[in-house]
């Protein structure tokens, strides 16, 4: 987990559940791409590297997609939950429960429930202390990262409480209560990216019949 500032919420506010192996695996696969390209530039030419490049960045992409781009976004007003190609936005008061089975799991007010293939993961439970009567037994990350979710989704709550937010009514409904707001939307930069890739490939394959 990590904290990422933004613009408009304070950094205290805003969060980021990401496995720290995600990061890492898309570094290695980024190093990995960069070095077959440049290795292709100097044996066979810029040419030839321009032909393989758009499978390289395909690995790549599937790389980011699977592996980098699932997490969990929170701040203030609500959560923000990106599933491969897939993005959850639902703010807190949408918020039934939240749970750790495999995956983070929130249970929304509507029935719905949102699952989230990065962030939090249950694992192993916390292993012993090395030295012998030292310590207790050690908290696993998942735990710690659950205790953050429902210490920010309390607080929330608590807060617009105070304020008397959860009061509010919708006068052109006739007095009911409005029911929060579940955005679903597709992660269009990465589908741009696939398409731009996929027109590379099929350029690259063209070429090379045509040249054969």
């Amino acid at each position: 987990m990590r904290r990422v500032p933004s613009p408009s919420t304070p950094d205290s506010d805003v969060r980021v559940f990401r496995a720290p192996s995600a990061t890492i695996g898309l570094i290695v696969a980024a190093l990995v791409a960069l070095a077959l390209l440049v290795d292709a530039g100097v044996r066979a030419g810029v040419g030839e590297m321009l032909l393989l490049a758009p499978w390289v960045l395909l690995v790549l992409w599937f790389v980011y997609v699977l592996v980098y781009a699932p997490h969990i976004r929170t701040d203030a007003s609500g959560v923000r939950v990106h599933n491969l190609l897939r993005i959850v936005e639902f703010p807190w008061s949408a918020v039934r429960d939240i749970e750790l089975r495999w995956q983070v799991r929130f249970r929304l007010s509507s029935g719905q429930d949102v699952s989230s293939f990065g962030g939090p993961v249950a694992g192993r439970p916390g292993r012993p202390p090395l030295r012998f009567g030292g310590g207790e037994r050690r908290e696993p990350p998942a735990l710690r990262d659950m205790e953050l979710l429902r210490e920010q989704w309390i607080s929330a709550t608590e807060s617009r409480a105070d304020h008397g937010i959860g009061s509010q009514v919708d006068a052109s409904s006739g007095g009911a209560h409005t029911a929060p707001v579940i955005r679903r939307r597709w992660d269009v930069a990465a589908l741009v990216a696939l398409a731009v890739i996929a027109i590379w490939a099929v350029s690259a394959v063209t070429i090379v019949n045509v040249v054969q």
